[in-house]
């Protein structure tokens, strides 16, 4: 089990391919205009996803829910 996965946090590679294969541009696109999921920047500047930011993220952008 690799580290990620104990600590609950994503890679921006693991977050790309769990949101269908996103290009990191169109991601880097996103946090730039402020609507990407909540990132971690680690402090040798690599950026993380907690897995319940990403969850909480797609919820809100689910269609058809109130």
């Amino acid at each position: 089990m690799g580290r990620e996965r104990v600590t609950g946090l994503l890679t921006v590679r693991e977050v790309l391919d769990e949101l269908g294969g996103i290009s990191r541009r169109t991601f880097y696109r996103w946090r730039e205009l402020g609507t990407a999921p909540a990132c971690i920047r680690l402090p040798n500047g690599e950026l993380r996803v907690r897995r319940s930011a990403l969850s909480a993220w797609l919820d809100e952008r689910a269609e058809g829910t109130a």
